[in-house]
């Protein structure tokens, strides 16, 4: 008889969580020992499902890098008896946080799934309880007693992605997240379709949690009319390690001397500066416009075709790591958990 699998279901926030008190018309959580009471459908599900939860669970706009701790610790814990775990959160920040954990979570050789809704959970048109049943099916999947996903993920509205690739995108749609730059992973309808040659490949080294994620860090984002006074202050900042510079296009920013002169000053002073495109879909290619040429001078970091929410956390990452500038540079511009295309320039 074939094995059950044994999933941990965390509870974090946000309003998957969350049911109607219909007399106040206010939102609260609810219980999640009681999850099969809510969902009775997960009984049907072929695993074994244990549940653990904040003490004071949080608004996703509450996230922060100690709160990523707490998810990796739970993980950390369950590793060697789960097969899986889901990391119900808000939508909110829920691409920071699972970004985060793609970095954290060393060699991880099982699914970590993450997912939310639009709706309560109690509420009659809920889009809740499909991405709960299907990101524990997800999770769930193996093959040969082995987990088919080795990575983290996020799981909205019927597709599973690559969670370091992914943006929400619309506040009030179920299709909540979007990843222009990656296929999905996998595709729920009639049938749970994976597209095995888009998963990270398997991975057989000792998992651990990296435990420290550097904070110092700013962003600059730039548009028509930004000020000298503006790009100093951000470069500036007291105890800064690292810039992203989110930039138009490909990659393309001001000529105007002074801008360059301030970013060439900050990475004489050590502090990196990664250029990440403000466009959702795309790549930096820095060089291949008049407008990037000079950045690519000075020595910018290409951020390819990262993210922003995969960019932030991966310098948080990297700059914990007490790296060289060289090694920094080749690091953030290789693709080191699935985050971005190798091929791109």
């Amino acid at each position: 008889m074939t094995k059950k699998p044994n999933i941990v279901l965390i509870y974090t926030g946000g309003t998957i969580g969350m049911v109607k008190d219909f007399e106040t018309n206010s939102l609260r959580a609810f219980n999640f020992d009681n999850l099969l009471i809510r969902i009775p459908e997960i009984k049907q599900l072929e695993c074994n499902i244990t549940t653990h939860s904040f003490d004071c669970p949080i608004d996703s706009s509450n996230m922060s890098p100690e709160y990523w701790l707490q998810i990796a610790a739970v993980i950390e814990e369950n590793y060697d008896k789960a097969d899986g775990f889901v990391v119900l959160h808000g939508s909110d920040t829920m691409s920071y946080t699972a970004s985060a954990l793609s970095f954290m979570l060393e060699n991880l050789s099982k699914p970590v799934i993450f997912t939310g809704s639009q709706l309560p959970i109690g509420d009659l048109r809920t889009d809740a309880k499909e991405n709960l049943i299907t990101a524990i099916q997800v999770a769930s999947l193996q093959e040969n007693g082995v987990p088919q996903i080795q990575e983290v993920c996020l799981y909205f509205e019927y597709k599973l992605y690559r969670a370091n690739r992914t943006t929400k995108i619309n506040a009030e749609h179920f299709e909540a997240f979007i990843s222009l730059n990656y296929p999905e992973l996998a595709e729920s309808g009639v049938h749970l379709k994976v597209f095995k040659n888009n998963l990270l490949p398997a991975n057989k080294a000792s998992f651990y949690v990296h435990k420290q994620m550097c904070t110092d860090i700013a962003v600059l984002k730039l548009y028509p009319g930004i000020t000298k006074t503006v790009v100093q202050a951000v470069l500036n900042t007291p105890n800064i390690k690292g810039v992203i510079l989110e930039t138009y296009g490909a990659g393309n920013a001001p000529t105007l001397p002074w801008f360059s002169e301030l970013l060439a000053r900050a990475m004489k002073k050590g502090v990196y500066v990664v250029n990440v495109t403000q466009c959702i879909g795309g790549s930096v290619i820095m060089g291949q416009y008049e407008t990037s040429t000079h950045l690519q001078e000075i020595g910018l970091v290409s951020g390819k075709d990262i993210t922003f929410e995969a960019a932030v956390t991966k310098m948080m990452y990297l700059l914990s790591k007490n790296l060289t500038e060289k090694e920094f540079e080749k690091q953030f511009e290789t693709a080191i958990k699935g985050e971005l295309t190798a091929n791109f320039a």
